[in-house]
Parts: structure tokens; sequence; C-alpha cells
């Protein structure tokens, strides 16, 4: 049997594949997929009837909002089911996250996340079977992380 991470209820992420870094995340056992928070987000068809994604992640009220389009030729589209039961369409894509100084390949959906303190959702597709969750404990990743910085 491996061995578990224990991850708190809140904690900090980077992506550094677009130059976002400690990003505020929410862990949700109850959501299965994990979000991301995009201020723009549109399928875009070029000349050649491709399609692809034209994502922006974030906005201008968290710290590595750069404005810059972000582009994906791989994407699906799915049906989810919101935490109130409303459906909604929305597109994923598998980009990787740094938890404890790891790099997790996982699938995202991208949606607007206005309002919501924390931009990122981590569902359980990403924590089965690496993380348990301690509620009673916030910033595990990110404590470890200003460790190894010093």
């Amino acid at each position: 049997m491996s061995e578990f991470r224990i991850i708190g209820r809140k904690d900090r992420a980077d992506f550094p594949l677009f130059k976002m870094y400690n990003v505020p995340v929410k862990i949700d056992s109850g959501a299965y997929s994990s979000s991301i928070h995009c201020s723009s987000i549109y399928e875009v068809n070029n000349e050649k009837n491709e399609s692809y994604l034209e994502v922006v992640f974030l906005d201008e009220t968290y710290s590595g909002f750069s404005k810059e389009k972000q582009i994906f030729k791989k994407y699906i589209k799915k049906k989810v089911k919101s935490s109130t039961g409303d459906e909604q369409e929305r597109f994923f894509v598998k980009i990787p996250i740094v938890l404890f100084g790891e790099s997790i390949e996982t699938d995202f959906s991208l949606t607007t996340r206005n309002g919501l303190k924390s931009p990122v959702l981590i569902g359980r597709k990403l924590l089965n079977k690496k993380f348990l969750i301690d509620t009673s404990k916030t910033n595990l990743s990110f404590r470890e992380k200003k460790k190894i910085i010093r």
C-alpha cells in the first residue's frame, strides 16, 4: 500500500507551465473533478476548420494573472453537475499542478469562479490514492515549499 500525503482543506499550488505560482486552491472531496477559474474561454475554429481553445486563466483579483492567452489543441467538452444540481457543459484540459513539490497532471474543467475565494478547486479524481484530507489543516504544501526555499 502506498503512503498518502496529508492535505488540508485549502492550500496554494503552482502551475509552472503557465507561470502561475502560489495560487489558492480549495480541497473538495465532494467534487469529482478539479476546476480552474478562467476570465475567458473561447472555442475557435481556424481557417483549416480545426478547433482549439483560447483560455485566459485567473483574473485581475489574483496574483499571477497575466492576461496571456493559453492555447489548447487537445480538450474535451463534457456535461457536469454543480453542487446545486445545475447541469452545464464545460471544457476540460489536462494540465500539471504542483503540490508538495510533485507535478501531477490531471484534468481541469474550465469555468468562471467569480466571487469565490479560491480560483482552483481540487476534486476526488486528483486526490484519490494520493492524499488524505485533514480539514483542521491549511497550506501544508505551501509551508513545505517555503521551508525548501529558505
